[in-house]
């Protein structure tokens, strides 16, 4: 089972892709960053993420699909802008016909290091432990990416959605 995570942004998308073998254990396939130029206008950057997914949808051929569910912190403006690119997001997933299961930011955190309150660096080193990487993934968007694939893995058969 190849899972696709994806952390939304505008300026940012993490993704990683990790696969869980016949035994159990996870790999990671691939993972990195999709960046749009600021002060790019705000169509183009949404062009940019769709663009730039479906063309790793293609290549890598994801069976299913895990994304962080919204987050409204103190600045709604950044939310409504996140809002649009995770909207692009949603899009490529589901015109790649690719299962899509949605996850809050603190049930990605518990299931990863077992406290739903971890920092950053927390959840990369568990990225490198868990997937046996010789260095923490960088950027912190593609660790989570990471992140959010094996809690998909993780979850999604309970909520009977794999």
């Amino acid at each position: 089972m190849l899972a696709l995570g994806i952390d939304p942004g505008t300026a940012i998308v993490g993704y990683g892709l990790v696969r869980e073998l016949q035994d159990g254990s996870l790999q990671a396939v691939h993972y990195g960053v999709i960046r749009t130029p600021a002060h790019t206008p705000m169509p183009e950057r949404l062009a940019t993420i769709y663009d730039e997914l479906t063309a790793i949808i293609a290549a890598y051929k994801p069976d299913t699909a895990g994304i962080e569910e919204l987050f409204f912190g103190k600045n709604a403006t950044t939310g409504i802008t996140v809002a649009q690119g995770r909207g692009v997001i949603l899009l490529a997933l589901q015109k790649g016909n690719i299962p899509i299961s949605e996850y809050k930011p603190n049930m990605i955190k518990q299931s990863i290091t077992g406290y739903g309150g971890a920092d950053k660096h927390q959840m990369q080193e568990m990225m490198r432990v868990m997937l046996n990487l010789d260095s923490i993934p960088k950027p912190d968007d593609a660790a989570d990416g990471l992140a959010i694939a094996i809690t998909h893995l993780q979850l999604a058969p309970y909520r009977g959605e794999l």
